[in-house]
């Protein structure tokens, strides 16, 4: 469980402080206020939020084409944003949060009991992911299996369904904190929940926006690549149209950060852009030993 530091006042809205990384001051005291995503995430961004916030522009709008686990969202100070994914189940989980809150939480919960919590309930409830029409249904199985599937990886095969196994942990948890700060987070900004493709967002945008992008990455080498997601592979010449996209859109006087692995590829890729650096810990690996460290950088076209 996370280590809470008790609750914050900021602009009028309680903020659960859950780890201590960014400066808040309030009178004479210095408070750290980072709101942590409430679904696991292989590649998530929340260990690395200093140096992505370092790097994105105050805009009229935050615009996140690749959304994930929204760390970056939770965390960058905006009035209105644009949080899109490819991923139609987690656009809606997203969505009956922001429509539902606290109900919609609590219904969320109901699925984390002893019970559900052994191979052979996985394994029905997962089959009920798959099948259901009940989007609300679907939405909340979702978050369950994120946090009880192996490593809590999301992902799915070529027909669509979740495809994850069981993950033998000994009591999941439910991120009540993390939901309550992600309702809030929804209501205190003007922020729209998309699905769509990366290419529809970069279409829509307007002068004002600015935009973070963190797609998935280029493999680091043939047996390290994990770019199917939702069904979808993301190629090559997907990485290629991201950023030339996001070069032109940069000419336009938007600017646009991306994400990714430090390779030969990404180097050229990301030619036009500055670039920063650094090595990141890993945390989701199918074994112990291949969590180590990895090469990523920011490209910052601006």
């Amino acid at each position: 469980m996370p280590k809470k530091f008790g609750d914050l006042h900021v602009c009028g809205v309680i903020l659960p402080v859950l780890y201590c990384q960014h400066k808040y001051q309030n009178f004479s005291r210095t408070f750290v206020v980072v709101v942590k995503p409430f679904l696991k995430w292989a590649g998530g961004k929340f260990r690395i939020l200093d140096k992505i916030l370092a790097e994105i522009p105050k805009g009229s709008r935050f615009v996140e084409p690749f959304a994930g686990s929204c760390a970056v969202y939770l965390n960058i100070a905006t009035e209105k944003a644009l949080v899109c994914d490819i991923n139609t189940d987690l656009i809606w989980l997203y969505k009956y949060i922001q429509s539902d809150g606290e109900h919609f939480i609590q219904y969320c919960k109901s699925f984390f009991t002893p019970e559900n919590n052994e191979q052979e309930i996985y394994m029905r409830i997962r089959d009920r992911f798959n099948s259901t029409s009940d989007q609300s249904e679907k939405s909340a199985i979702l978050l369950y299996l994120n946090r009880h599937s192996f490593n809590g990886l999301v992902r799915y095969n070529s027909k669509g369904g979740f495809n994850v196994p069981f993950g033998k942990y000994t009591s999941p948890y439910f991120p009540l904190d993390e939901l309550r700060a992600f309702h809030r987070k929804t209501q205190i900004t003007d922020t729209e929940f998309v699905c769509a493709d990366f290419r529809t967002i970069f279409k829509a945008l307007n002068y004002g926006d600015v935009v973070y992008c963190d797609p998935p990455y280029v493999p680091l080498s043939a047996t390290a690549s994990f770019t199917t997601y939702a069904g979808n592979v993301f190629s090559s010449k997907d990485q290629a149209e991201l950023a030339s996209l996001s070069e032109m859109t940069c000419k336009k006087g938007i600017p646009v950060i991306l994400s990714n692995h430090d390779t030969e590829e990404t180097r050229v890729l990301y030619a036009s852009a500055e670039v920063r650096n650094f090595n990141v810990q890993r945390f989701i690996s199918c074994k112990g030993e291949g969590r180590g460290t990895a090469p990523e950088l920011l490209a910052i076209f601006k």
